[in-house]
């Protein structure tokens, strides 16, 4: 098997990697490598989520093909997830359960949700 690191037909400022796998057994070792290196940045991803950011997946949806009323947190603007947050704590904006659920976190707790969940793409 051989790697090679190429720019793209037309592009050759952006860099791609490529392999030519010999034989099916090169191929499936290439299938694997990169098998290996989704599942790793997905659960680096989740590793990193602050205490209480995952329980919002129970109702906002992650990937934005799901059909929901409840908005999608991910790729949010932080300073909007913030203020909303906040308006529920105080009671600003009506709600049926965000309001209790965000008088149960403080605002650095706020402020690194709406960071990380910012930060997630699809």
């Amino acid at each position: 098997m051989r790697w090679r690191l190429t720019g793209r037909e037309g592009r050759p400022d952006e860099p791609v990697l490529t392999c030519r796998a010999i034989g099916p057994v090169g191929a499936i070792i290439s299938t694997a490598v990169v098998l290996a290196w989704a599942v790793a940045a997905a659960a680096g991803s989740i590793a990193n989520a602050p205490p209480g950011a995952l329980s919002c997946s129970g109702c906002h949806a992650s990937a934005a093909s799901v059909q929901t009323p409840v908005p999608r947190l991910a790729g949010q603007n932080a300073e909007t997830i913030v203020a909303v947050l906040q308006a529920f704590r105080a009671g600003q904006k009506p709600a049926t359960v965000m309001d209790r659920i965000a008088k149960g976190l403080t605002d650095d707790e706020i402020k690194a949700i709406a960071a990380w969940y910012a930060a997630q793409n699809d």
